[in-house]
């Protein structure tokens, strides 16, 4: 047996819901939205409509409760939540792991950038193309949201090649390894759930490339980079910003996603407050991405 888990959220913060879901139950998978199409035109989607596969059944109930409040103390809005309206059922097993693998295709993040799920057969456009082959696992970045490809395409337009770089917040180490294709001479990454090194290992070697991965956070980091990477909620890049700042080099670049439109400036009052020099604004889909410069 197995439990499906479906809550009703805002969908410009599923990503941040499905996260807390990993994080917290004992969650082996999320489908975002399951669309339909019809001609190569849309005919219905469950956006809005997270659906969660549980090994096992959970309080769900307490733990929505909990993380709503803990978000809203963070600036979230009723709106911007949603409603959380929740069901749980319990299922007879089947190989409910491939049923949300089947929604996961090949992402053209660039022109040059394209993530490809490792049981996907995909065949490069060109002799330049970048792939990145990935398995999530129970970890956060798959490549198709926003904030993810915003980094990546900051990492294609802005990180020098040969530089040391880091990933704050390196979940499935999809940006780890998009840097290492890119050239850095060394790529360090940290997260601080110990269920996904394990995974950003795994998918560094897929991809054949070095990075060192552990369960770290910022402010315990006692190396310098050239280049240094945080996709994660506003308010804990607003938090972290001292510790974001102090792990950069002399003019090294700094870029900053996992930010809804509505809560940049949060972002933007602590990057004046560390004096950070601000290279760039992106947006993509309600979010918001800055690449910062350390003087």
């Amino acid at each position: 047996m197995y439990y499906e888990l479906s809550i009703k959220v805002n969908p410009e913060i599923s990503d941040v819901v499905s996260e807390l879901c990993f994080e917290n139950l004992p969650c082996e998978g999320v489908i975002l939205a399951e669309e339909a199409y019809k001609d190569l035109e849309l005919i219905s989607s469950t956006e809005g409509t997270l659906k969660v596969f549980l090994t096992q059944n959970a309080d769900v109930e307490s733990f929505l409760k909990e993380q709503r409040e803990i978000l809203k103390s963070r600036g979230f809005s009723e709106e911007a939540l949603g409603s959380w309206e929740f069901s749980l059922v319990e299922k007879e097993d089947q190989d409910w792991s491939k049923k949300w693998k089947e929604k996961w295709d090949v992402t053209h993040v660039s022109d040059k950038i394209t993530v490809v799920p490792d049981w996907i057969q995909y065949s490069p456009k060109s002799s330049d193309e970048v792939i990145i082959t990935l398995e999530p696992g129970c970890a956060f970045g798959t490549g198709t949201h926003s904030t993810t490809q915003l980094c990546m395409k900051m990492i294609e337009k802005y990180m020098p090649c040969g530089a040391r770089v880091a990933d704050i917040g390196a979940g499935s180490g999809i940006l780890a390894i998009c840097a290492a294709k890119f050239g850095a001479s060394y790529v360090y990454g940290c997260d601080n759930d110990d269920t996904v090194i394990d995974v950003a290992r795994e998918n560094a070697a897929k991809n054949a490339v070095k990075c060192d991965f552990e369960l770290n956070t910022a402010d315990k980091i006692p190396q310098k980079f050239d280049f240094v990477l945080a996709n994660i909620l506003h308010n804990v890049l607003a938090e972290i910003m001292p510790d974001l700042k102090n792990i950069m080099n002399s003019d090294a670049l700094l870029v900053l996603s996992g930010i809804l439109d509505e809560k940049k400036q949060v972002v933007l009052d602590s990057i004046k407050k560390c004096d950070l020099i601000l290279v760039e604004e992106v947006h993509l889909n309600q979010w918001t991405a800055f690449v910062v410069r350390k003087k």
